[in-house]
């Protein structure tokens, strides 16, 4: 064991409950997968693609569903090949597969108890067709990255969930999730072109190829027969056409989907249709042609205010009457708990109780079409009983996109929103279903009489316009009075959507297992039979997904209910939806946020001193805790704002020793020496051979603790030069502070021009902004070091320090404070004030700090003339930036000094995140492992960015060579020849 390795039990759970969970993993688990499945697998995929541990189990274990169920193991198949060894695996063996993509599925679809296979990681990408008219999309890859690709050609996808930041195209097919617009004619059933699908007996089926019914015939004889069979047999039966024809006039995904026996007239044309939406039980989906849609850029948006829930219920048909593209409903329940979202209005948490929204928006190719549907919108205004119960509310149409934006993030934060106000230890379940869109209204007033009379307060929302609410319960899943108070709601609740109303038990969320046991209460005898029969059609083994669409068990939905135990508060709210994982740089790594937070409500379910305890708590350092790049990019992406990293720094922090901290205070208090000791090393290093440095670095590693020694790259750059440009007071417009990383570090190798503080220097004088740099500058920092390493003193120490002396240079705020990289930007703006004294918040009050990025967009690119551009320049925006929402502002000076412009598709946080990428190299190759392969696709005449340290991760994952906007920007105004 390395010298100054930290003790697991520091991260030991204190108070736990008194009981242990049911559905804690038990002792008998503790070594993880059991033989000889581990062996058996490790054989056939090797140790990569293998997770066996029990922390791994786990982590898996629990999806953004109120179930939670231990698979024995994990595997990461990265081709059809593979995908079909396992499932031949599965059959030889009798053993059972579940597919696992995005994990955000709602009924534990994505939750298996025997093999799980995660098709997520090596399941990614886009390829345009036909100039964006169709897109083949491997199923990892998330709707918000599929669209990001497809808008360049001015196309989008039909299905738009709302957690489309998230949930993964295969996961949104296999479901046939729709969203806000999608309803019945832009789903997956209606837009994907082909498929292609391996089956549980290993045959893989292209359904574009010209060939492919004669293959599928020659593979599969007795299931090319049964369809043909099965198709016969519903024709023949006029009633059951009808009534398949009839449900799925409503949107609908409860059960398999009957009408591709009508739709398609051959095998692989109903095999093509019976996938979409079989949850998995049919066979994987390892890649998607879609037809896609025109991406209208004209928007016309408005929120409606009603003083009831029937009353914007009743409102529903005017604006679809209009045009409408999508009408969502949000009640009282959900409008208060949304002022947890960032940009929602605070005056919403005093919204009377039964106040309830409608967000209006209508789409359209250009501006004589928006006029048109602008005036039928108007029009529909003043029949409308409105109300305005706090200032906030206008009740107004809108085009301005910054409002707009605020408006869907509200509504998209549904699930997470609520739930994340739900009472702590609680359990949540999200219910969907879809009634005939004209009885809306009376089954709004259904739905809240059935809540009040057992006992629930559920928040609603939903896709109005076509009749489709969501509802969320939250109750304890460790008290068996609650357990029988949601069964009886449940019970009622199903009989109701369908003996009343003739409605849809799910109609977008897909069966899973809370619906499974209803199944036939909707579709009746006749149609659930056939859809036994096509599952032992397709899947004569039994092999995929049992329990997940067909379940004769009639408590299954109680089967398997997740507690959810109080943890650290900043993580408490979660509810596990996943929306945070694909920010997240070590997602392919270790762990994701949701999954660090999975691990800790494990430890806390289990007894203390507990085998499994032992376990999570020797993997969570690495896994959890020393991967964190702590970049809290996870806290944009939760719409409720958790921040994991922020709780990965305090463990950090709890792993301390007293010797550790004090040595830490040291180098804040003395950092004048520790800076010039740090630049003369890396002076020294310039010297040596790389190979020898590297070599030297990895050996100490194994002696001290690496998360403790850095290990040497060749891609980290020389030191800076010894003086900062001289500068004066007088008539300067902004104070410059040079970040410490670019007063030690110097410029990408091979850089012959001036340096990072000299290009700032020089531009903000050709605009006529001339800045200054204070003489003692040095020895300060934005204390981001230490906060990044979880030591709180030193953090408060130069935290402190840095306030006060900005105070001073700014003449008590008088001026701007430019930075010039961004982490340190939002430490100074940002991060100190946590550990600042109350007079130096008041200090800290005073001051405006500004990214030289915004100051070079903002401030001096209208004044400078741009002398020459580059052919192309890449761009990587850093997570700082993101926070900061500086992004924009890179892709002007961008687009400013280069003739064409990319910012990837692919990009998030480096990893590097200050010296972590030299702690943990492996971190910043696997978060920038994507990104890379679009950057080095092709040769570009710049690699820009905003940071050094990011530049230097960048420049590793690449071997390009990264460097400052301001350098370009420096190289595109200077005049002469350049």
């Amino acid at each position: 064991m390395p010298l100054l390795e930290p003790d697991p039990g520091a991260l030991r759970p204190g108070v736990r409950p008194e009981d242990a969970p049911s559905d804690r993993a038990t002792d008998a688990g503790a070594d993880g997968t059991p033989e000889p499945l581990r062996s058996d697998l490790l054989a056939l995929l090797g140790p990569e693609k293998v997770l066996t541990h029990i922390s791994d189990l786990v982590r898996y274990a629990s999806d953004a569903s109120p179930y939670r169920f231990l698979p024995r193991v994990v595997v990461l198949p990265g081709t059809t090949a593979e995908v079909a060894a396992v499932l031949a695996y599965a059959r030889e063996h009798g053993r059972q597969v579940v597919f696992r993509a995005a994990g955000t599925s709602l009924n534990g679809q994505a939750q298996g108890e025997d093999i799980l296979v995660d098709v997520r990681r090596h399941w990614v990408g886009v390829e345009v067709l036909d100039e964006g008219r169709r897109a083949r999309i491997a199923p990892g890859t998330t709707i918000l990255r599929a669209n990001a690709t497809l808008a360049r050609h001015g196309r989008v996808l039909g299905p738009d969930p709302a957690s489309a930041v998230a949930c993964t195209v295969g996961g949104v097919v296999a479901n046939n999730a729709s969203g806000m617009t999608a309803g019945t004619t832009r789903n997956s059933y209606r837009t994907v072109a082909s498929l292609t699908v391996v089956l549980p007996t290993g045959t893989v089926v292209d359904t574009a190829a010209p060939d492919a019914d004669e293959r599928l015939a020659a593979a599969e004889p007795e299931l090319c027969a049964g369809l043909l069979a099965l198709k016969r047999e519903i024709e023949d039966d006029a009633a059951l056409t009808a009534r398949i024809r009839a449900k799925y006039t409503l949107k609908n995904t409860n059960g398999y989907r009957l009408d591709a026996f009508l739709d398609g007239t051959t095998p692989v044309e109903i095999l093509r249709g019976l996938m979409v939406g079989s949850e998995g039980t049919f066979g994987f989906l390892s890649e998607i042609v879609f037809d896609t849609l025109p991406l209208d850029r004209e928007v016309l948006t408005g929120l409606f205010f009603f003083p009831s829930l029937p009353d914007a219920a009743a409102a529903v048909p005017l604006f679809n009457e209009a045009g409408a593209l999508a009408v969502e409903l949000m009640d009282g329940n959900t409008l208060r708990a949304s002022v947890q979202v960032e940009g929602v209005p605070a005056d919403w948490a005093h919204l009377p109780g039964t106040t309830t929204a409608l967000l209006v928006e209508f789409r359209a190719p250009d501006e004589e079409r928006l006029a048109a549907f602008e005036a039928a919108a108007e029009a529909v205004l003043p029949r409308l009983t409105l109300v305005a119960p706090v200032a906030s509310v206008t009740n107004t149409f809108t085009r301005d996109p910054g409002t707009i934006a605020s408006y869907w993030k509200a509504r998209k934060a549904f699930v997470t929103a609520v739930g994340g106000s739900r009472p702590s230890g609680t359990t949540l379940i999200t219910e969907d279903f879809a009634v005939p869109p004209d009885r809306l209204a009376e089954a709004c007033e259904a739905l809240l009489a059935l809540q009040t009379r057992h006992g629930f307060d559920a928040a609603v929302a939903g896709h109005a316009a076509h009749g489709n609410l969501h509802f969320l319960l939250a109750f304890d899943a460790g008290l068996p009075s609650d357990v029988a108070r949601y069964a009886a709601f449940m019970d009622a609740f199903c009989r109701m959507t369908v003996e009343r109303f003739d409605g849809s038990l799910k109609a977008e969320h897909a069966t899973g297992r809370n619906i499974a046991p209803f199944l036939e209460l909707e579709w009746g005898p006749r149609a659930t039979g056939l859809m036994w029969r096509t599952k032992q059609l397709i899947d004569p083994a039994g092999v995929l997904a049992p329990r997940i669409v067909l379940d004769r068990d009639p408590e299954a939905h109680l089967r398997g209910l997740k507690s959810v135990p109080t943890v650290e508060p900043v993580a408490d709210p979660c509810i596990e939806c996943g929306f945070c994982e694909p920010t997240c740089p070590s997602n392919d790594l270790t762990t994701t946020p949701r999954q660090r937070i999975v691990l800790r409500r494990e430890m806390m379910r289990q007894p203390s001193g507990s085998p499994v305890e032992a376990r999570l708590l020797e993997a969570y350092g690495h896994d959890a805790v020393d991967t964190c790049a702590g970049d809290s990019t996870c806290k944009l992406a939760c719409p409720v704002g958790i921040d994991t990293g922020a709780m990965m720094k305090a463990f950090r922090h709890q792993r301390h020793s007293a010797r550790e901290e004090r040595v830490a205070t040291l180098t804040a208090e003395h950092f004048r020496v520790v800076e010039a000791a740090a630049r003369l090393a890396v002076s020294a290093a310039a010297k040596i051979d790389d190979r020898l440095l590297s070599a030297l670095t990895r050996g100490l590693r194994k002696v001290v603790r690496p998360d403790l020694m850095p290990e040497w790259l060749p891609a980290v750059p020389g030191p800076a030069k010894h003086r900062l440009p001289h500068t004066s007071r007088l008539d300067a417009r902004a104070v410059y502070y040079p970040a410490c990383v670019n007063r030690i570090f110097g410029g990408p190798e091979g850089h012959t021009g001036p340096s990072l503080a000299e290009a700032v220097v020089a531009v903000s004088a050709r605009a006529g902004k001339p800045v200054w740099i204070p003489r003692d500058v040095r020895g300060t920092c934005c204390a981001t070091i230490w906060q990044s390493k979880g030591y709180e003193q030193a953090d408060a120490v130069m935290a402190n320090r840095i306030v006060e002396a900005a105070w001073g240079w700014t003449g008590g705020g008088q001026l701007p404070l430019v930075v010039d990289a961004s982490s340190c930007t939002l430490g100074i703006a940002h991060e100190v004030v946590p550990y600042l004294t109350p007079a130096n918040r008041e200090l800290h009050r005073e001051l405006t700090v500004v990214d030289s990025l915004v100051w070079a967009a903002e401030e001096l690119l209208p004044e400078l003339e741009i002398l020459r551009t580059a052919g192309s320049a890449v761009v990587h925006p850093t997570c700082s930036m993101e926070h900061l929402r500086d992004v924009p502002q890179l892709m002007a000076l961008a687009e400013a000094c280069a003739e064409e412009v990319l910012l990837p598709d692919s990009a998030r946080c480096c990893g590097f995140a200050g010296d972590r990428g030299l702690l943990h190299r492996e971190l910043t190759e696997s978060a920038t492992a994507r990104e890379a392969a679009e950057v080095t696709a092709r040769e570009w005449d710049a690699y820009l960015s905003a940071n050094r340290m990011c530049e230097i991760g960048m420049a590793h994952a690449t071997g390009r060579t990264y460097r400052s906007a301001l350098l370009e920007l420096e190289r595109a105004t200077r005049p002469g020849d350049g």
